[in-house]
């Protein structure tokens, strides 16, 4: 392998796996929505 296909190869792994790590990150930091309890219309009054 030729030093330029070696350097594409490290260039794209380096960048698919910075992406993976950045989205994984957000999707942890991400705060849960505030839903409305489905339950609390089916309590008595």
């Amino acid at each position: 392998m030729n030093s330029s296909a070696l350097c594409m190869m490290l260039i794209t792994n380096i960048t698919i796996t910075a992406v993976a790590v950045y989205f994984f990150i957000k999707v942890l930091k991400t705060k849960p929505k505030q839903e409305p309890d489905s339950y609390s219309d089916n309590d008595e009054k």
